[in-house]
């Protein structure tokens, strides 16, 4: 552990071992966890094997008659407690976050809160899993079970390492649903710690276990084995495509949340402040590292010259800097090739004709940092309108009416979030409407809640993670008939 900022971080939570049927695992080989902001080394994790992988799976199936079986209120009682573990060890939790990842603790903490919600909603959604009766005759009645899915296989990504999980794991477990996570190679031990205090909250072995190591070895064991009847995953489009593909050999349920490329339209009758703190919120959270980013600002020509230079005098005021080492507003991209994709998209736009107002080249605080930046005269043929650029730059195409703003907007095959900022409450319903998004943000940057369905259309996914919604994904419908003599 290389990091002095880490060195009060609870012993086991960095110890290089893996959890399953809460037991620490190791390995012969070792993935190296390296902070991004300054390379260091921080920790390992286990580089567990295609087998080691089959052992996990194994010991779900073990416990899955007993979890499944285990009274609503009791599954319920656990993941509460889950749900204070994680707010008792809310800074250490985000210090690690923050260290393998890279955003600046301050985000890190409101993310910890975020993935705590999730476990709180769904321990309430245990008890709420109602069937149905009905009658269709006089002598027939129905009746509608709904039962656990069986065993989930869930893989989560490195830009929210702690949220992720929770929204995956939370409903699995509340549903009766025993689950193998597969977290990213590059942030595992935001997961372990996780574990950890799941299995302090006194969840039974073989219920949750955590399978670190490359996607390779991992990967295939998790969609071709027939006990897993569910896969989750949160990554890019063409992963989701290909893990849709390996699931469809065994039939498995699936959901997906994908790669977006939202849009966020500002009208001329937009309240240009409020406008502002949207593009903030939703541009350069995660330092643009997330899959509802506005990954291209469309706005009215009118307003547009004042928008951008409101834009740019926030963005001015932006600490630029490693999140473990103070204030910090941005930290860096997540490894040299997330950096070169906007460098690439900057420069592409660059080539044709737009304009660099703010930004556009790396920053001093190292190599992986890149500086907020906003370029006007974006155009369709730039790469960065069809192509996430995941990462801080803010595009600004400029539009004259409504019905062009919605065809710029829909033109992508994502369909994750949409954005639109206008005072006039008509053109909020059409917009409601016309955009081709799963998520919508009207007149606000914000969101993403436990207590609210996410998920994304066209090629953004398949299915629903929050809201009442999120726990039908773990279930299955049973329906049984019933003769009734008169």
């Amino acid at each position: 552990m290389s990091h002095s900022k880490l060195s009060g971080i609870r012993s086991d939570f960095l110890d290089g071992s893996t959890l399953i049927a809460n037991q620490a695992v190791r390995a012969d080989t070792e993935i190296e966890i390296i902070n991004p902001e300054t390379g260091e080394k921080i920790s390992t994790a286990p580089a567990l094997s295609a087998k080691d992988a089959e052992y996990a799976i194994d010991t779900n199936i073990g416990a899955a008659s007993s979890w499944r079986r285990t009274a609503p209120a009791e599954r319920a009682r656990i993941l509460k407690a889950w749900h204070r573990e994680i707010l008792e060890n809310r800074n250490q939790l985000a210090m690690i976050l923050t260290a393998e990842q890279g955003k600046p603790v301050k985000e890190a903490k409101n993310e910890i809160d975020y993935a705590a919600s999730f476990v709180s909603w769904f321990a309430e959604e245990a008890q709420r899993i109602y069937g149905d009766v009905a009658t269709s005759g006089q002598n027939h009645r129905i009746l509608v079970i709904k039962q656990p899915v069986g065993v989930v296989a869930a893989i989560t990504p490195w830009n929210f390492p702690a949220a992720m999980i929770t929204r995956k794991v939370a409903p699995a477990l509340a549903a009766g649903c025993t689950v193998t996570l597969k977290p990213s190679e590059l942030t595992p031990l935001t997961a372990l710690a996780l574990g950890r205090l799941a299995f302090d909250a006194g969840l039974p072995p073989g219920v949750f276990n955590i399978v670190t190591g490359m996607p390779d070895q991992i990967g295939p064991v998790l969609t071709a084995h027939q006990a897993i009847r569910k896969l989750t995953f949160t990554g890019s489009t063409a992963v989701g495509k290909f893990l849709m593909g390996e699931c469809a050999k065994t039939l498995k349920k699936i959901s997906m949340e994908l790669g977006g490329n939202a849009p966020l339209i500002v009208f001329n009758d937009a309240d240009i402040d409020t406008a502002v703190d949207g593009a903030i919120a939703s541009k350069f959270r995660n330092t643009g590292q997330t899959c509802v980013c506005a990954n291209r600002i469309l706005v009215q020509d009118r307003i547009h010259d004042q928008f951008v230079d409101a834009l740019t005098a926030r963005i001015a005021k932006m600490i630029v800097g490693d999140g473990l080492e103070g204030e910090t507003d941005q930290g860096p991209l997540i490894n040299s090739s997330a950096f070169a994709k906007v460098e690439a998209h900057v420069a592409d736009a660059k080539k044709k004709g737009a304009i660099i107002i703010t930004g556009g080249a790396g920053h001093e605080a190292g190599p992986l940092f890149y500086q907020p930046t906003v370029l006007t005269g974006a155009t369709l043929a730039m790469r960065l309108a069809s192509e996430e650029t995941f990462g801080p730059v803010a595009p600004i195409f400029q539009f004259s009416d409504e019905a062009e703003a919605v065809k710029i907007a829909n033109l992508t095959k994502s369909g994750l979030a949409a954005y639109a900022f206008t005072r006039d409450p008509d053109r909020l319903w059409r917009l409601a409407d016309d955009l081709e998004a799963g998520i919508l943000g009207m007149n606000t940057g914000e969101i993403s809640t436990a207590i609210a369905p996410f998920g994304g259309i066209k090629e953004s996914g398949l299915g629903r993670e929050g809201g009442h919604y999120g726990i039908d994904e773990f279930i299955e419908i049973k329906t049984a008939h019933f003769g009734v003599r008169a």
